[in-house]
């Protein structure tokens, strides 16, 4: 945004504080109306021959239009980070399977929803029972912390299951 003496336009359309028209002025009317009333000449838009310019604080209008984008980006953050996914295989050894169990853990504790998928390659597609029986093992090592949201399901070559957190009285 152009502010004060950047704005190159000889005339402007004169926006109060309130948001009152003032009219078409001159830009050298616009500045000095600016400057008694302590505020800033801000070009708000409108056509290139004749902007829209706007008395007000441009400082304090940054800082507001900051503060709003921070806070917009951080529900943002908050609604795409409640999905976590984690993946198994058929033959997970038990030190693995432990280290995802506590990841899992800290991230039902924080409030995250978790997606644990078992993947099947090759020979390990005839006996799909065993990648449930991985996930069943998972879950009652979580179960503490999660409760089942989806049960175990086939799609195409993997198994999944979704858990979500348990809700505390205190939240």
């Amino acid at each position: 945004m152009l502010i004060n003496e950047q704005i190159r336009a000889k005339e402007v359309l004169v926006i109060g504080p309130n948001g009152e028209q003032l009219g078409v002025k001159s830009i050298e009317d616009a500045l000095t109306l600016s400057n008694t009333a302590g505020f800033d000449l801000v070009q708000m838009g409108g056509k290139p021959e004749q902007p829209v310019c706007k008395l007000m604080d441009y400082n304090k209008y940054k800082y507001e239009r900051n503060k709003k984008a921070k806070e917009a980006s951080k529900k943002q953050r908050s609604n795409n980070a409640e999905l976590k996914e984690f993946r198994l295989s058929v033959n997970i050894d038990v030190h693995d399977f432990n280290t995802k169990a506590n990841q899992v853990i800290k991230y039902l504790e924080k409030g995250h929803k978790i997606k644990v998928t078992v993947r099947f390659r090759g020979r390990e597609m005839a006996h799909t029972e065993l990648g449930e029986d991985v996930l069943n093992r998972f879950y009652e090592t979580i179960k503490e912390y999660g409760e089942i949201e989806k049960k175990p399901t086939m799609e195409a070559r993997s198994m999944f299951m979704m858990v979500s957190p348990i809700k505390k009285e205190g939240k």
